[in-house]
């Protein structure tokens, strides 16, 4: 099973098992962890070459346990390790109810033991996880330590940032959230280049370089919120709908990341931006069960008649 965990993290929690109820097997132990008992093995062979004096025996009553008497020195990590496991299982259980995981259970004793200047910030990050969806590849631990403590400090940082296009971008911006949304690690923040807030991709940060320049995060700001309408400005196709429902309806099927709505007469009208037109079309607005129509943006206008195109095809 692999649900994006470290094998770090999963030996944590073996040894954290094993503590908290002598004689687990490794049966329950891989039922616990959600992998095979063969891993579960490794994990204890690593326990043990750190020096942690895991004993194991057969029978009706056997199983691990830690060696009499043992006593472990407390696990020390350093900012960038912590920030680093933070993010692996974050990652690992975006979109998950806080506390339904053992490894957000976990999570939050490694938060309680960060850094009081990182601490806050990481339990921020946590608290904006969700939204289920395909994980990215995980944002580089460096960075995104580097992120979290520019936030925690109220410092500008100087990114090197590099577009799904592959052109790299040198951008002054002013750090506010770090928040997970839609199996995506986004950066929220203030972009001095466009004098706008945007939405960073953390795991196309190449680097992140505090600067001595202070800025502060709006009193009001709602990060998820504030996230969920960036992701829907500032893009460079423009989208423009118009649907005969009213605007209550409409917005059950339609988030603030698609645009921003408004009530007119007779209906509602969407209006947003996008890189991708036929993305959405089919991601945003195929299923919304009202009638829409497209009022302006000639690349969604031809992407649409695409996608119609297809279908017709294919019933055909």
């Amino acid at each position: 099973m692999d649900d994006g965990a470290t094998p770090l993290v999963r030996t944590l929690l073996a040894l954290e098992a094993i503590q908290d109820r002598p004689g687990v097997t490794a049966a329950q132990l891989a039922d616990r962890l959600g992998v095979t008992e063969r891993a579960v093995r490794r994990y204890v062979l690593t326990l043990r070459e750190a020096g942690v004096p895991v004993e194991s025996s057969r029978g009706p009553y056997g199983g691990y346990r830690l060696g009499r008497g043992a006593r472990l020195p407390p696990v020390v990590f350093t900012e960038d390790e912590a920030i680093a496991l933070v993010t692996a299982v974050l990652s690992a259980t975006a979109g998950q109810r806080q506390g339904t995981d053992i490894r957000r259970e976990a999570l939050d004793k490694v938060i309680r033991a960060l850094p009081a200047r990182t601490r806050q910030q990481a339990a921020v990050v946590r608290d904006t996880a969700s939204g289920a969806g395909r994980p990215d590849p995980l944002p580089e631990p460096t960075v995104t330590s580097a992120l979290v403590a520019a936030i925690a400090d109220g410092r500008r940082v100087q990114l090197d940032y590099r577009s799904e296009s592959g052109r790299a971008h040198a951008w002054l911006v002013d750090p506010w959230a770090l928040v997970v949304r839609h199996g995506r690690w986004y950066l929220l923040g203030h972009a001095h280049h466009a004098q706008a807030t945007r939405t960073l991709r953390v795991d196309r940060v190449v680097a992140a370089t505090p600067t001595s320049e202070r800025c502060s995060v709006p009193a009001d700001l709602d990060p998820v919120a504030a996230l969920e309408e960036a992701l829907g400005a500032g893009w460079e196709l423009e989208t423009h709908v118009r649907f005969d429902a009213p605007l209550a309806e409409v917005s059950r099927w339609v988030g603030a990341v698609s645009g921003t709505l408004t009530q007119v007469e007779g209906g509602c009208e969407l209006r947003g931006s996008t890189n991708d037109a036929e993305m959405y079309v089919v991601e945003r607005l195929a299923q919304v069960p009202h009638p829409w129509r497209i009022v302006g943006g000639p690349e969604l206008r031809q992407a649409a008649r695409d996608v119609a195109a297809r279908l017709a095809a294919a019933a055909d």
